[in-house]
Order: structure tokens, then sequence, then C-alpha cells
């Protein structure tokens, strides 16, 4: 007979031996999936150490992987089936819930960022997170899923409702009610949030908070909300799965790049309660060549069926090259930086980051738009030496309109303020005196040597009489 300790070692070593597989190559991997593995492979080495603050607890790992094999596949090839973690699976799922912390026994990892490609059972396994959150204790436990829209959260939602439906073991246990699960014997609940509930989930505890394809939210608010609300919890996870996207002035995108430089071994940036993986092609990877495709689709491009698919949709995008974008973030879990009709690729833009030289040796020329009340008022400036250009800018809005917009809209105008891109004016519109003395120091403490300043006359014209007497050389810029 196999007793329970047996099991949780063996399961284990299943874990093990799948980090081998990727390390040694017989299971192809992006870059990021294997700094991960060796992230991983270092933390339980670690154990070893008298002064690591952590330790290891295999009997949670299986206890969680029990616990989705009374579940049901609900569709595709392994409909009806119980459920039994992959290893790619197993492989998250002892990063998450097999490390706690020595101090208090709370789990070490508070958040965790999941980045892989569609199709690759990502509301299964949250699915599976979420009603385990809740029903294996007899603690009070508040779930949260945060989509940007009650459509996107409501998938996840209706994929645990189908899971719970179609376990025995819960039967009678939960009521499905209001928008909500709700366990009977501690009130625990699950329930769907969207940009739409604004403050629903705030101040109210969650335990658990998902944030799914967060490539898809226009603003951090939402996760914002969760994450502040989770302050009082011992043991709370913050759990962000997506897809690659298309806006890289999005908060995924930021999260995407923060978390890559917490798993790149080159970098140091230290985040030990944060999990990250992240399953991507490669750059320079060629998307026609198959054995590539593991990279981002560690569950899909296992299985025929899967790389079928796959090689559908590459049909398709080879065809009609509108949908190449699309392929390209959604199955190889890329991020596409060209909009459709966009100006330009963002990736030139960030190419040109650079230190700034002295400025006194460059020939520059400034340019002021101004406002009202709604609009920013800059100016903005390009520095020219040796045939490469420098820009900046400075802005200004007054301050009611910036509490406002940031009320509003989420834009982030103290922090602009703070870092020393912009300035808060008094009043109700901006008072062009701040522009001007700001030009004023900008240029001649600074000993620049400012060749033009153009202006759009509108609005403008007294302001440019005022920089002309203090001996610029003003142009008027046309509509």
């Amino acid at each position: 007979m196999i007793t329970q300790e047996m099991t949780a070692e063996l399961l284990i070593e299943r874990v093990w031996s799948y980090c081998e597989k990727i390390q040694s190559g017989e299971i192809k991997a992006g870059k990021k999936h294997k700094w991960a593995v060796q992230r991983f492979i270092k933390d339980v080495e670690r154990l070893a150490e008298g002064d690591c603050p952590y330790y290891f607890d295999a009997e949670a790992v299986l206890d969680f992987y029990e616990w989705a094999k009374q579940f049901n596949h609900v569709e595709g090839i392994l409909a009806g089936q119980p459920i039994e973690l992959t290893d790619f699976q197993l492989f998250m799922a002892a990063n998450i819930y097999g490390f706690y912390k020595k101090v208090n026994g709370a789990r070490r990892f508070r958040k965790a960022y999941i980045q892989l490609a569609r199709k690759n059972a990502k509301s299964q396994l949250l699915a599976i997170m979420a009603s385990y959150e809740i029903f294996p204790t007899q603690e009070k436990h508040r779930v949260f899923i945060a989509g940007w829209s009650r459509d996107q959260s409501d998938e996840v939602y209706q994929a645990i409702l189908e899971q719970l439906h179609h376990a025995p073991i819960l039967e009678g246990k939960y009521t499905d009610a209001n928008g909500k699960i709700k366990k009977h014997n501690t009130n625990s609940i699950i329930q769907p949030l969207s940009r739409e509930a604004r403050k629903v989930g705030d101040g109210k505890n969650p335990s658990l908070g998902i944030v799914d394809e967060y490539h898809a939210h226009e603003t951090s608010e939402i996760y914002d909300v969760l994450n502040s609300g989770m302050v009082a919890r011992r043991s709370p996870l913050m759990v962000i799965i997506t897809t690659a996207g298309y806006n890289l002035n999005g908060p995924c995108f930021k999260e995407y790049q923060y978390t890559s430089k917490i798993l790149d071994p080159d970098v140091d940036t230290e985040k030990e309660d944060y999990f990250v993986l992240i399953c991507e092609l490669d750059p320079g990877d060629d998307v026609k060549d198959e054995s590539n495709w593991i990279k981002a689709n560690p569950i899909v491009a296992t299985y025929e069926e899967g790389m079928t698919s796959l090689r559908s949709d590459l049909e398709t995008a080879l065809e009609v090259p509108e949908k190449m974008r699309s392929f390209l973030t959604k199955n190889m879990d890329r991020w596409v930086d060209q909009k459709d009709n966009g100006y330009m690729k963002m990736s030139k833009w960030r190419a040109c980051h650079g230190e700034m030289p002295d400025l006194k040796e460059m020939a520059i020329y400034l340019g002021v738009d101004l406002s009202m009340t709604m609009d920013l008022t800059s100016v903005g400036w390009v520095g020219v030496m040796d045939n490469v250009y420098y820009v900046g800018q400075h802005s200004f809005i007054p301050e009611v309109k910036a509490k406002e917009k940031m009320a509003t809209d989420k834009v982030p105008y103290d922090l602009w303020r703070d870092q020393g891109w912009m300035t808060f004016t008094s009043g109700e519109a901006v008072d062009y005196q701040f522009v001007e003395r700001w030009i004023i120091e900008f240029a001649h403490v600074n000993k620049l040597r400012v060749m033009e300043v153009g202006y759009d006359k509108w609005n403008a014209l007294h302001l440019a009489q005022r920089l002309e007497s203090k001996g610029f050389n003003m142009v008027e810029i046309p509509p």
C-alpha cells in the first residue's frame, strides 16, 4: 500500500524530473521558462541552509493535486475525465503551494504572474485554485475574479461553476445566486468583478485575487483595488494570468517587463514573494518551426489535436497577413507593439533611450503648445549634436484638473510631477507666467544655446512677445 507520505514524495519527483527535462532540453522551453526552473531549483537547494526563511511542504502540493482530481474536464478531447494535472501545471502548483515562511507558516508567494498562449487550460487552473481556496478549509475566504469587462471575468466564473456542478463531493455545500458562489458553513465566496464594479472588492479583505487576461486591462485600477484589500490577510495570493497583447503602454506590459527582470539571473531584481512563469517564443525564433511552438504552448503542443489547431491558425495568418498579429500574440505569446494604422513601432521608440549628454554643447530648439483648461500645456525641446537628435519636454496642468483626471482616467500626473516632468499650477487654467519662467530658467540658468522657439499664435501671442523681449528668437508655426 502506498502511504500518503510516499505519494507526496513521488509527486515532487515528477516536478523535479520535469525541471531536469527543461534544463537538458528534452522538453523545449523559452529562455524565461528556463529561468523560472532555475529559480525553483535554487530555491529548493536553499532549503538546506540554516538561515533559509522558508520550508517546503510536499503534502500541501499533494493536497492541491488531489483536489484537482475531484473535478472533470468539461470540454475538449478529455471531456468527462478526471483532471490530472500535467507536469507543467504541477510545477506551478509546487511553487505557489509548496513554499511557506518559517516565521508564521504563511505562503511565501503572495503574487504570481503567469503568461502563456491561449487554450493552455488557464481557465481550468484558475477554477481549481478558486475552489481550493474556499472549500477544503473551515476558514472564511473571499475570492474575486477580475476581468476588464464583466464578460471576461464571467468566463472564469462559469468555468468554476461547471467544475462545481460536476463534483459530487460538493453537492449541497454551496449556493450560486446573485452573481456569486457562497459556501454554506463558512460564508466564503467566489465573485466575479469588472471595472464597472469599481470599488466592490475594495476593503472586503480578499484572500485570493485573480486577474484574468491582464493584457486587456486599460488601467491597473481593478488590480489595485484587489491588492489594496489584501493587506489584512496573513497569506493572501494575487494571481495574474494572461496572454501577450498589443498595448505596450498598458499595465500588463509594464508588469511583464518587471517580472522578466525578477527571473533574469543577470539583473539584480529580487522579489522573494513573487512567482513568475513566462512561456513565450524567444526573439529570433521562427514561428513556422513547429518545434518552437511548445515554448508558448506547454500543454497545447503536447497532443496532436492541439498541434493541428496551431497549424490551421498559422495557415490562416500566412494567407491573411492582417491575422498574423493575432497569431503571434495569442498563439505564440509574443507582445506585438504595432497597432493597426499605428504611427510608429514602439520598439523603435524604446530603442532611442540612452544617456543625455551636456545640453550646453547642443543647438536647442523649443516648441510651445498652450491650452486653456482641460489639455496639457507643454514645452518641448530638441537638441542637435553630431547629427543626433535629443528630445525632452515639460508640461503644465491646473492642480484641480490634474486631480480630476487622476480620479477619472487613472493617469499618474502626481507621479510625473514628483519625477520632475510636470508642474501643477493653481487656479482653473494654466497661468502662462509659469510657462514663461520655466523657459527662461531652462535656457538662461543652464546657459543653453536656444536657436528658435516655435509657437502657435492662437492664445500665445502675448507670451511670444514677452519671450521675444527677453532675447528669444520666436517663430510662428502655422496651423
